[in-house]
């Protein structure tokens, strides 16, 4: 069990004796434990057991080698053997928390998550005591975006996954196999898996070392001569292999939208026609026969690809080892796992020349944010750091709050302190499309406010994110000269990569962010470049692709109110 399984056990810990309302003292120490987990650096269950009850206090510890040891501890094994298997599933519905749970459960006899959902649409939940229809419509809307999101994973699971099975088809058949499909999109989120085999005969053979394959499950109904159709149980992720003679064709064909490939130039041929009637030796080949630029896979969705091909080609995307700073980052001074000094050391020895630490403000109490007395004390450390690490730089940053009415989350003395302030929203996330709109308007056109973070507040396959008129904020991020971010947490990937091309035709820049909370999450810069580029980010559009003397101008610039 990894330190993210540990803590997610404890998090099921807590609200399984919430839930049974278990003595209050006994769930804060399960919580106080996971702060110290949060805290913990190195691989927990590599740790000696001496360092470890220091670093978590005896209780928690002997609880972590128990999971390390037994995957489970026994007193919550207690407690979900007297739970039923369907109000086990009601605990993952949003917004419902452990009193509405024990009540639906105890008091109504509404104990799964097909029942909640009858009672939801029959209007019944509305009525009891202490819901309400907001709260039912609420409810109804986690319920449906859960059932829609049933059997995906993020494109940062999904690809490890790809490239394991990619290596195991190729051992098991001998041949080349080659990954297709939304993988090679890069697609945000991933439901299914899509192979290449270069094979030219002995079908009937290929799918049965396919359906002997450990960990597939075929599903031969499905299936067809030319492809063999599974599923990779332990995610419960369709899998298709394609068999063909022509694998160049096949891949083009399997990782392009199909109005992609419809796409046709007066007197030529459209690509999907050449991938069906020309054996291809490369995908550039198709496009130089059609007539047509190359695009790259991720960017086969006819979204942007041919409005950028008439001005820009691939060279033009930015590139991972295009980004020079390391913008959005946050210490153990709010909720982060790191110090600055090491968030900051961890960040110069990646070869970045600089790095942006954003905290949370003070009204994120959730997640330790900082109070004016703080923000001084972490300036001043940042002093001492940079004329330690020179030429490296750490910049003064905030991520703070929006808060309801727009305002941003401390007094403008306070704001004037820091070299960039990322507004974000983090609560109140029911707004209608237009208080949401105004909202988001009114930080940006506040004079501090450098970067807007995460715009929509989505997490990918959790939650949708509040509505927001786009075209609306794009505008007032141009007119008020507000950098737009594309947070590259995996979990976000937010500003959509849909809306990056037409930010870039309004003038704006983009900043990829990791939003780390660890010194291993400057690793997501990988996952927001991939999504910028599917969007047809450009270098030259890159907020963080500026170097250090270039952006330490930009952002004086911006502090005066210089048109930049």
């Amino acid at each position: 069990m990894d330190n993210k399984g540990i803590i997610r056990y404890f998090r099921k810990a807590i609200a399984l004796q919430e839930l049974h309302e278990v003595n209050p003292f006994k769930v804060r120490a399960w919580q106080n434990g996971i702060f110290a987990l949060e805290q913990v650096q190195d691989i927990v269950a590599k740790i000696p057991m001496t360092e470890l009850e220091a670093a978590l206090g005896k209780s928690s510890a002997g609880k972590v080698q128990q999971l390390i040891e037994t995957g489970s501890v026994p007193e919550i094994v207690e407690l979900e053997a007297i739970t039923p298997a369907g109000v086990l599933d009601m605990m993952g519905v949003k917004g419902l928390g452990p009193k509405k749970l024990l009540a639906l459960w105890k008091e109504h006899g509404i104990d799964s998550v097909p029942k909640l959902q009858a009672a939801a649409e029959a209007n019944e939940l509305a009525k009891l005591k202490g819901f309400g229809e907001k709260t039912q419509t609420s409810i109804l809307k986690a319920l449906q975006f859960t059932k829609s999101n049933v059997g995906k994973l993020h494109f940062a699971d999904a690809e490890p996954i790809a490239l394991l099975l990619q290596q195991a088809i190729s051992e098991a058949l001998g041949t080349e196999i080659l990954i297709s499909g939304q993988v090679r999109q890069t697609a945000d989120t991933v439901d299914r898996l899509d192979f290449v085999a270069a094979i030219d005969d002995n079908y009937a053979a290929v799918h049965q070392k396919l359906s002997a394959m450990e960990g597939l499950l075929a599903k031969p109904e499905l299936a067809g001569p030319f492809t063999w159709q599974g599923i990779l149980v332990d995610a419960e992720l369709p899998i298709t292999v394609h068999l063909s003679d022509q694998p160049v064709n096949t891949t083009l064909l399997t990782s392009a939208a199909t109005t992609h490939l419809a796409h046709q130039k007066a007197g030529k041929p459209s690509l999907r026609n050449l991938a069906l009637g020309t054996n291809l030796a490369t995908e550039e080949e198709a496009y130089q026969l059609a007539g047509l630029p190359y695009i790259i896979p991720s960017m086969r969705e006819n979204v942007a690809e041919w409005a950028f091909a008439e001005r820009h080609t691939a060279d033009d995307l930015v590139k991972l080892e295009d980004l020079k700073g390391v913008l959005h980052n946050h210490s153990t001074y709010s909720d982060g796992a790191h110090t600055l000094a090491e968030m900051s050391h961890a960040c110069r020895d990646l070869g970045f020349q600089y790095l942006g630490m954003a905290d949370h403000s003070q009204s994120a109490f959730y997640a330790n944010g900082l109070k004016p007395d703080r923000v001084k004390a972490q300036q001043k450390e940042i002093d001492q750091l940079n004329a330690d690490l020179t030429p490296f730089v750490v910049l003064k940053g905030i991520e703070s709050d929006i808060l309801n009415d727009g305002s941003l989350d401390y007094e403008p003395e306070v704001l004037a302190s820091f070299d960039y302030v990322v507004a974000s929203v983090h609560s109140n996330l029911g707004m209608d499309i237009t208080k949401a709109t105004d909202r988001l308007v009114k930080a940006i056109s506040n004079p501090y406010t450098t970067i807007l973070g995460h715009p929509s507040g989505r997490l990918l396959l959790r939650r949708a994110g509040y509505p927001y008129d786009v075209p609306t904020i794009i505008a007032a991020c141009k007119e008020y000269n507000v950098v737009i971010e594309l947070n590259a947490d995996p979990w976000r990937l937010d500003i959509d990569w849909r809306w990056i091309w037409p930010a870039q035709e309004a003038g704006l820049m983009v900043s990829v962010n990791p939003d780390a909370h660890h010194i291993n999450s400057y690793q997501n810069m990988r996952y927001g470049v991939l999504s910028g580029r599917k969007g047809g980010l450009l270098k030259s559009h890159t907020f963080n692709a500026m170097g250090l003397d270039e952006m330490q101008v930009w952002l004086k610039n911006k502090r005066s109110g210089k048109t930049q």
